[in-house]
């Protein structure tokens, strides 16, 4: 028997969340719940939407697990709010792995994680609880990430590594091993981290910048 689940959000992580989950899982979505203030349709996907604050009265913790799917806002810090809050009202908090990435069986992982497909992730990693991790990324051994983090697609994270709760690692961003990124920290797209990080700093490198020259001027291409 599938075990019936409530997905708390409606836009596009929610989406995606619902749409792995239904088609590649265990778990049943039932529902969707938001907050009062944020309920601007009765259905999704066919499903009722009820408010957060009365949710347990529809769909109680006895027989409803629940997700957190919202996105890295406020450094996740409006995720891990509603975990905490999800937490007081009774509910567990499922976590998915993909079964399309290698993840060696001595990994450990927390409640309320979502792991996309084509992940590497070596032996002896532990990750934390609320951390959300999209698509192809490699996470070397003995690295430690900590709760409530979001790691962007095709990162590279060295073994060794430890990321502190509340980080966001952008898209292609690397991270050499050895080294803790802090606390609340920001490591944007394409950066490469090669020491340890400030807490709350946010890393960036140079964006690409427009060539004089268009495209049908250029004698190789």
């Amino acid at each position: 028997m599938r075990k019936k689940v409530v997905l708390f959000g409606t836009g596009a992580i929610a989406q995606v969340v619902h749409y792995y989950l239904i088609n590649d899982s265990d778990y049943e979505v039932a529902a969707l719940t938001v907050d009062k203030d944020y309920l601007k349709e009765q259905r999704l996907f066919g499903l009722p939407v009820v408010p957060f604050e009365d949710v347990e009265r529809y769909y109680p913790p006895e027989k409803f697990a629940m997700f957190i799917a919202i996105s890295y806002r406020q450094v996740n810090k409006l995720r891990a709010q509603r975990y905490y809050d999800a937490k007081k009202k009774g509910y567990s908090l499922i976590s998915y792995v993909s079964p399309k990435s290698v993840v060696w069986p001595n990994v450990k992982i927390g409640d309320n994680c979502f792991i996309f497909e084509n992940q590497t992730i070596q032996p002896f990693v532990k990750i934390g609880n609320n951390v959300i991790i999209w698509s192809g990324n490699h996470i070397g051994h003995h690295t430690v990430i900590k709760d409530h983090c979001f790691i962007s697609s095709h990162v590279v994270i060295s073994g060794n590594v430890i990321i502190e709760p509340y980080c966001f690692l952008g898209v292609n961003s690397t991270i050499r091993d050895g080294i803790t990124i802090a606390r609340e920290c920001v490591i944007g797209a394409g950066a490469i981290i090669l020491e340890a990080t400030k807490e709350k700093g946010v890393y960036v490198t140079s964006a690409a910048k427009l060539h004089p020259l268009d495209s049908s001027e250029l004698k190789h291409i």
